[in-house]
């Protein structure tokens, strides 16, 4: 076998296709950093035009995927590839994935829908999806909450959708719902009178509406107070907590005895 001749004849193919790989990566390279610049871009201009950031990682969401097939696809026309066919077997391939994985379209447009009817936003506190927390991004497919304990959680948008969605920041304040149980004997005017000055001392407890202290219940321990402060959401758990403290604190400083259930007695409805 003539191994200089047969090395003639293959160097050029090999050389040609070596720079054609080369050429390739450059080529997805610079494709790369142009999608990202792009982006970087529109967002850019969103946010100067004041759009809600929601909306803008949404829409980079559906930019970024439509850019990147199209650079797949004009690296493999390079190639030589026919991307007529290609683009038609993309979108046969879509389709059998699409039948095949409709939990995922089906987050896909719940998705759209969330973006345009807006039940909630970026930086709400919400129960969505049976997941309470504050919303960190809403995706093309999936909701991130932060839960009250630091946890990121990943909802599917299809979901949230499909339950019920309370938004808790929709409002420019929302309630604190305690009781205080009070022991037979003890005058709940008394303790009202006590708790209502204290409770407006509170940090970030509304004055209009004002604290609501009333008799909620009785039982057989003896009678229950509603402890209701107004806040705004983002010191909802702070003036949660305080409210138990001033509760507890205000209680002992009167004097009141423990509530204890006096056997046989029962309750007063």
């Amino acid at each position: 076998m003539d191994m200089e001749g047969w090395w003639e004849r293959t160097f050029p193919l090999i050389a040609a296709g070596a720079l054609k790989v080369a050429a390739a990566i450059i080529l997805y390279m610079v494709g790369r950093w142009l999608i990202s610049f792009a982006i970087r871009m529109l967002q850019r201009v969103l946010t100067a035009r004041n759009f809600d950031p929601t909306l803008q990682r949404y829409i980079a969401n559906i930019l970024a995927v439509v850019l990147n097939i199209v650079l797949v696809i004009a690296i493999l026309g390079y190639f030589g590839l026919e991307t007529t066919s290609f683009a038609a077997l993309l979108a046969g391939v879509g389709l059998a994935i699409g039948a095949a994985w409709s939990g995922l379209l089906g987050n896909f447009a719940a998705g759209a829908f969330l973006i345009i009817f807006r039940p909630y936003k970026v930086g709400d506190y919400v129960i969505a999806g049976g997941v309470e927390g504050t919303v960190r991004e809403i995706g093309m497919f999936n909701t991130l909450i932060i839960t009250p304990d630091n946890v990121l959680t990943v909802v599917g948008n299809s979901q949230v959708s499909n339950a019920e969605i309370r938004n808790f920041s929709a409002n420019p304040y929302r309630r604190v719902d305690r009781t205080a149980q009070l022991a037979f004997g003890v005058d709940p005017l008394d303790a009202i009178a006590r708790l209502k000055p204290r409770l407006a001392a509170i940090p970030n407890v509304m004055e209009d509406p004002a604290p609501d202290v009333e008799i909620l219940d009785f039982n057989e321990r003896g009678t229950v107070l509603a402890v209701r402060p107004y806040t705004n959401t983002a010191h909802y758990w702070q003036v949660w907590f305080d409210t138990n403290r001033v509760i507890a604190e205000t209680f002992a400083e009167a004097g009141y005895p423990a509530p204890f259930e006096i056997e046989g007695q029962k309750s007063v409805a």
